[in-house]
């Protein structure tokens, strides 16, 4: 069965057309439904009335998904919403991971070095009792609680070596790969946990 993937991406990633290389691969293969996902992502919509807003959308685009793709570009590291997107998908339980994409050429058809991971500016902080989380992130001054998302429960503590902890996402089990070099064309799919 498909999955339905959630993309977190930087609008200016969208604008230099490698978003849409990833989020569309599938309608060029032969046999679309090979691709093994469904595409559930929002834009990110500057122009909307609020932060309240924005969370809506995203929200809302996050229902029904399984797994979450952090589309990473030079700049996605440090943008608000998606780290609201992240932790939104953790908190939700979907399956997150990240693909580089500045390999692809772009409008101009020049590539760029890779961006920095998102998931190195990221954490979890896990309470004394392993059963609760508080997103962070990555500031001048170390590690800050993210203001846009409250700390959340979980069903079953994690493990104790944790507790009291704020781990970053890079080194929990989220994995990143490179869309040119690592064959993303062919390799989405089990990519996204088919």
């Amino acid at each position: 069965m498909a999955k339905r993937v959630f993309f977190s991406f930087h609008y200016q990633d969208v604008a230099d057309f490698r978003a849409n290389v990833v989020r569309n691969h599938w309608m060029t293969k032969p046999n679309r439904g090979e691709a093994g996902f469904f595409d559930a992502s929002v834009w990110e919509e500057a122009k909307k009335d609020s932060n309240l807003a924005i969370k809506r959308l995203i929200n809302v685009g996050l229902t029904n998904t399984s797994c979450t793709c952090v589309l990473i570009g030079s700049h996605t590291y440090a943008r608000q919403w998606v780290h609201y997107e992240m932790f939104k998908s953790i908190a939700k339980g979907n399956y997150l991971f990240g693909v580089h994409i500045n390999e692809i050429r772009g409008r101009d058809q020049q590539t760029k070095a890779l961006g920095v991971n998102p998931f190195e500016y990221t954490a979890l902080g896990f309470s004394e009792d392993g059963r609760s989380m508080t997103p962070y992130v990555a500031g001048k001054n170390g590690w800050s609680v993210f203001a846009e998302l409250d700390r959340w429960n979980r069903s079953t503590p994690v493990p104790a070596g944790l507790h009291g902890r704020i781990m970053p996402l890079s080194q929990m089990n989220f994995p990143t790969y490179r869309w040119i070099a690592d064959g993303g064309y062919t390799h989405f799919s089990k990519w996204a946990g088919e």
